[in-house]
């Protein structure tokens, strides 16, 4: 239920309505996907994902000559503070290969060329579409929801902070996302969310039907990633008319540009705080941003517009 995973089944379905014959291999490790790069006939227009890439910079390199190489890049692994010199020099070496590169945002593109990873010619901006979804009426104004994989990157620890902040008592948040790839961090996240009496609810990862149902419950979206180049949760959130609080981080303010949303320094719960008071505390408020959250909901693109400016990068390559 990634993000990434989302938008690469929704290209995958959306390509063969522009005559586009699809064949689809997963991979579980950097040995399947070299085996695959491998077993791709000559002159095949592959269109790898970024963290795929990011394994086998090496067969990219071996078979780039042969194959016509197409990299989606959801993310700029440099761009992380965590970020190893080993990550970022596969991110390089793997960028080097494709002859057209397709981001996620229009942040990511900026990014990929200030750091001098790609031309900006070779590059196309697609934006994540979204499944329009009627706006609901939350039960309580109070309910939070934040959605994304447990890791330092998504800020669920600067959440937490602000969390404990707010003079109110009287609201839940729903923590939705995976514990797995960054098991230490989930577990202090879940330490410290046992220390809010059960208004913090851990739900681990919800299939599409208990995804939907957080959000209808739901009255704000908090995103508060120290590094986001777009937010899927955040387009999820628009395409139901729920106002979203995001950090001023990558994407997230383009994502957020139509209104419907509020921004705060990353990585500062002390502003986190000090927003989510006031929309507990100021019914104007809420009002305000869920009138301009439902009208955003019509200029947001669709699934078709994205894989339109995907089918456009592969016909250029």
């Amino acid at each position: 239920m990634s993000g990434g995973n989302v938008y690469d089944r929704r290209i995958r379905d959306g390509l063969p309505a522009h005559g586009w014959t699809v064949q689809v291999l997963e991979v579980a490790d950097a040995g399947e996907a070299a085996s695959a790069l491998r077993g791709a006939p000559d002159d095949a227009l592959v269109l790898v994902d970024g963290l795929v890439a990011g394994w086998v910079p090496a067969a990219l390199e071996d078979e780039a000559s042969r194959l016509r190489l197409v990299l989606l890049a959801h993310m700029v692994v440099a761009a992380f503070p965590d970020a190893t010199d080993a990550e970022a020099d596969a991110e390089r070496r793997a960028l080097a290969t494709a002859g057209a590169v397709i981001v996620t945002s229009r942040w990511t593109a900026g990014e990929l060329a200030r750091r001098g990873l790609t031309d900006p010619s070779r590059i196309t901006v697609a934006i994540p579409g979204v499944q329009h979804v009627d706006a609901g009426v939350p039960a309580s104004d109070k309910d939070l929801l934040c959605v994304g994989v447990l890791a330092p990157h998504k800020g669920q620890d600067t959440l937490l902070d602000a969390l404990g902040r707010l003079r109110t008592r009287d609201w839940t948040c729903a923590i939705v996302g995976s514990p797995e790839p960054f098991p230490r961090f989930a577990a202090v996240i879940a330490e410290r969310a046992a220390a809010f009496d059960g208004r913090v609810q851990l739900t681990g990862v919800l299939d599409e039907d208990g995804l939907a149902e957080a959000y209808g419950r739901s009255a704000l979206l908090v995103a508060p990633s120290r590094v986001e180049s777009w937010g899927m949760a955040i387009a999820d959130a628009r395409a139901r008319g729920i106002p979203v609080v995001g950090s001023a981080a990558g994407g997230i303010p383009d994502a957020l540009a139509g209104g419907g949303g509020l921004l705060v320094c990353p990585d500062d719960p002390a502003a986190l705080a000090d927003v989510l008071e006031a929309w507990m505390s100021d019914p104007g408020l809420r009002a305000r941003l869920r009138r301009e959250a439902v009208s955003a909901r019509a200029s947001l693109p669709t699934w078709a517009d994205t894989v339109a400016h995907v089918v456009r990068a592969l016909e250029a390559a």
